[in-house]
């Protein structure tokens, strides 16, 4: 006679499942809104939205998250009541002041920015991508993030995170395999290994730019599916030394910083992704693949997936937030100009503020029934192998 099957035989193997193999949270999904320079206003064709519609667009959107890159009074001022949580750029040229002295260059930052430094869901980034600008304020960095910090604990504020961004291209040996993938010299023993050391200490995030869409471009046989998170059989990427299975670029650019900070001794040192995106028109004509339709797979995969909260193969829980850059198109520039935006057209939005394209940021009660309806599923599953584990074969076996 074969045993019989109890609930305390299932419900280690059902706890198992649950906490091994259903979502973890998901991230928090952000947009990036780049304020438009005096210079561009007055090159623009038409005047450019005001901050408060800019804001109140967001809030239709349900989007929980802002950073503002260049934030200027009347941007910051347009979310200061609203349940939008910001990320703010410190602008690079202030990053060498704020290195010298604290106090003068942090109460200019906040008289410029307008930001009160008690706002709850604030976090302030020291300079985007300096090194790219200014290579020579590698030296500048640490201290001015340091400053930051030390002036805001000075006033009692203990809830702000401070940190300051790179490129990862800029910072990275490679992105595949991850396990092999190093941060490169001099900036690493310069700059990032005590910066790791400072954000562990003050429970801050290493915040990066990553955009596969450019790794895409310089790796030319990398299929085009693998940097739109389109999973198809057979593309995918094995690395042979973690046996961790690939389905798209953006979980191999995360797993290369996680295996880096490991390497650094930091791997728990949780990672905010503060620009992705991917063109949706481009001044360069040989650009064929920056294209609406391409844009629209990208955003829309990005979404599902960071919402999912399967993370990436070696960190379980993903990356803490994501920004999609950008909000709304800007004019474009010749290719070769500085910055990401040069040549290409990054936003979701026209800017008359009308959608491009179909997505979806916030997390519905749909969303979250399709999750549970997943989990139930496997749990039912589990349910299923464990009779027959139980009952089929010891009868066989009689």
């Amino acid at each position: 006679m074969p045993p019989a099957l109890h609930l305390s035989a299932i419900l280690p193997f059902t706890l198992f499942f649950l906490l091994h193999v259903g979502p973890s949270t998901s991230t928090t999904i952000g947009i990036t809104y780049s304020s438009p320079t005096a210079a561009a206003n007055a090159a623009a064709t038409t005047a450019p939205p005001p901050p408060d519609r800019i804001a109140a667009t967001i809030r239709d959107l349900k989007i929980p998250a802002v950073r503002l890159p260049d934030p200027t009074p009347p941007a910051v001022r347009a979310f200061l009541y609203s349940n939008t949580s910001l990320l703010l750029s410190i602008p690079n040229v202030l990053v060498p002041s704020l290195a010298a002295n604290r106090s003068a260059a942090t109460a200019g930052f906040f008289r410029s920015s307008s930001t009160p430094p008690t706002r709850p869901s604030l976090a302030i980034s020291v300079g985007n991508n300096v090194l790219e600008s200014q290579p020579d304020a590698i030296d500048f960095i640490l201290p001015a993030v340091r400053n930051i910090n030390s002036a805001l604990r000075d006033l009692g504020i203990h809830h702000i995170s401070v940190s300051t961004t790179f490129s990862f291209i800029s910072i990275m040996t490679g992105a595949f395999p991850p396990s092999s993938a190093t941060f490169e010299e001099p900036v690493a023993e310069a700059l990032i290994h005590p910066l790791l050391d400072f954000l562990k200490e003050t429970n801050s995030s290493f915040m990066v730019n990553i955009y596969p869409y450019n790794l895409y471009r310089l790796r030319c046989e990398t299929p085009l599916g693998f940097a739109l998170f389109q999973k198809e059989p057979f593309m995918y990427r094995d690395d042979l030394t973690t046996g961790a299975r690939y389905w798209n670029i953006f979980d191999m650019m995360v797993d290369s910083l996680v295996a880096a900070m490991a390497v650094a001794g930091h791997e728990d040192v949780p990672i905010i992704v503060t620009e992705t995106g991917w063109p949706s028109s481009s001044l360069d004509r040989t650009e064929i693949d920056a294209n609406e339709d391409y844009a629209q797979m990208y955003i829309r995969g990005l979404i599902l997936h960071l919402r999912s909260g399967i993370g990436t193969p070696l960190r379980r829980e993903g990356v803490a937030e994501a920004y999609v850059y950008e909000l709304v198109d800007k004019e474009l520039k010749p290719a070769g100009t500085a910055g990401q935006g040069a040549g290409r057209n990054w936003g979701i939005l026209y800017p008359n503020l009308t959608r491009k394209y179909e997505y979806k940021f916030e997390f519905s009660c749909a969303d979250r029934l399709g999750i549970f309806n997943s989990v139930l599923v496997g749990i039912l599953l589990m349910i299923a192998i464990l009779f027959w584990v139980l009952w089929y074969i010891p009868s066989y076996r009689d």
